[in-house]
């Protein structure tokens, strides 16, 4: 009994996990293919500051950046306030605060590799393209994004892996709520501090083969992309 009570509850948290991984790598598409592609092309003087901005959670200790987004999503802080107004409910502790928290966090890791991407791009392509009488839109879809589509792919890969492992953040804002915010790094973390060692060892186990699965897709990406280049 207890072992499927067990299983169950990894079941649940490893649900959890991938769907706070998949909502936090769509929504990044989203908003980092426009931002890469501004990064890469824009000179406005602002951008060494905002370019740190995007990449501070590479640096920042996860506690630092989850406790700030604790104050910012409490419901004594204006934002937090009128989150409460507008939904009846709290974004602190919710999965709804873990899946900003994550958007946050795994920004850099996606949007990098997309710009990065778009600066290797040769310009005399984009300039053939106008000439040829394609808009900035069709040049675009038709162009710039199958050229960069490995880059896209890696900060993909790269966002979800990072939200999957992601612990610090994900303890502060979200705490450790069966069902809402206990994902596999908390669940593990739990296990380990009531000596379920055996338990935490199935979890630890879950965790790892998920990284190398990771990695080995990353390694097959590269490997196609300079076989493409060759």
């Amino acid at each position: 009994m207890l072992s499927d009570l067990f299983a169950n509850e990894i079941w649940l948290a490893t649900l959890l996990t991938l769907k706070l991984a998949t909502s936090t790598t769509l929504i990044l598409l989203i908003i980092s293919i426009p931002l890469g592609w501004w990064l890469s092309q824009s000179s406005n003087r602002l951008k060494p500051a905002i370019e740190a901005c995007i990449t501070i959670p590479l640096v920042l200790p996860p506690t630092v950046l989850g406790f700030y987004l604790l104050v910012l999503f409490s419901p004594q802080h204006p934002l937090g306030a009128a989150w409460v107004s507008m939904f009846d409910a709290t974004l602190v502790f919710s999965f709804y605060g873990l899946l900003f928290g994550s958007i946050l966090y795994s920004l850099p890791f996606m949007v990098q590799p997309i710009r990065d991407a778009f600066i290797k791009i040769d310009k005399d392509l984009l300039d053939a393209s106008r000439t040829l009488g394609a808009n900035r839109l069709q040049t675009f879809r038709w162009i710039i994004l199958p050229l960069s589509k490995h880059g896209i792919t890696t900060g993909c890969i790269l966002a979800f892996a990072h939200t999957i492992g992601e612990f610090g953040v994900v303890l502060l804002i979200g705490g450790n709520i069966e069902s809402e915010t206990r994902v596999l790094s908390i669940l593990l973390y739990d296990l380990i501090e009531t000596n379920q060692m055996e338990e935490a060892n199935q979890v630890a186990t879950v965790l790892v083969c998920f990284a190398f699965t990771v990695l080995l897709t990353l390694s097959l990406v590269r490997k196609r992309e300079n076989t493409t280049l060759l």
